[in-house]
């Protein structure tokens, strides 16, 4: 039984999984979509989304809460661009909506292996 075990393995070593999260997530806050394997894609959402409140809370606060959450976003992203994409650009777009920022499209079979693969998306609001 899986008591209180969190998170998903995904068949990779702990610094493995770390850095395709982090891959992941940056390539979807700087092409709003990626195609993925639908296990990927429900490992990653809930860190993307979180990334994104921690955005629109960096929006609200004062310039030492601004550089904190540029901060705690740089460290779970790669490169500057995906940041500034974030904070500039995702966080504003959502200030209104309370959270739900993704949307999974299911797109059927992948072809080779017969994963189940989605289209994670960001939401246009």
């Amino acid at each position: 039984m899986r008591h209180r075990i969190f998170g998903r393995i995904l068949g990779r070593s702990s610094a493995h999984r770390r850095a395709l999260r982090r891959n992941m997530i940056t390539q979807l806050f700087l092409h709003g979509q990626i195609e993925t394997t639908e296990a990927k894609a429900r490992a990653i959402r809930p860190a993307a989304e979180k990334l994104i409140t921690v955005a629109k809370r960096g929006l609200q606060k004062d310039a030492a809460g601004q550089v904190h959450a540029r901060r705690l976003a740089s460290a779970r992203l790669y490169g500057r661009e995906s940041v500034s994409n974030l904070f500039d650009e995702l966080a504003p777009r959502y200030q209104e909506r309370p959270g739900g920022y993704t949307r999974m499209v299911k797109l059927g079979r992948r072809r080779g292996d017969n994963a189940e693969m989605v289209l994670l998306e960001l939401i246009r609001d």
